[in-house]
């Protein structure tokens, strides 16, 4: 079952770059920007709790999928790819064994429990 949830993921990951070739960008940005998401971790440096909850706000597939589809109503591609690729590095994330963290779990950043998983 845990090789089916990680195929599962992994189209996710294929799936927006189907959906970045449908947005008026050059190629080149996708793998640029595709690990900007990483950036929430800064937030581990005003503690366990807030870097979670920025963390979890960033990699969750919900703000991403609504980010996609606000960008696509409102006519604002850069809203629109800003979705795609939170939704396919999340994806990636879970294919990798990463996920979302426990705020409550106060000292545990993400890469630091992935690691003890492997």
């Amino acid at each position: 079952m845990k090789n089916l949830v990680k195929l599962e993921e992994l189209a996710q990951v294929l799936f927006p770059i189907y959906l970045f070739s449908l947005l008026p960008f050059a190629w080149w940005l996708f793998p640029v920007l595709f690990f900007a998401p990483d950036v929430s971790l800064i937030g581990y440096l005003a503690g366990g709790r807030i870097g979670a909850m920025g963390y979890n706000l960033v990699h969750h597939k919900a703000t991403a999928i609504g980010a996609y589809i606000l960008g696509g109503l409102l006519g604002v591609p850069l809203l629109s790819l800003i979705g795609i690729l939170l939704l396919g590095h999340s994806s990636l994330d879970r294919v990798l064994g990463y996920g979302l963290v426990d705020p409550d779990a106060l000292g545990h950043a993400p890469l630091a429990s992935a690691g003890r998983r492997a």
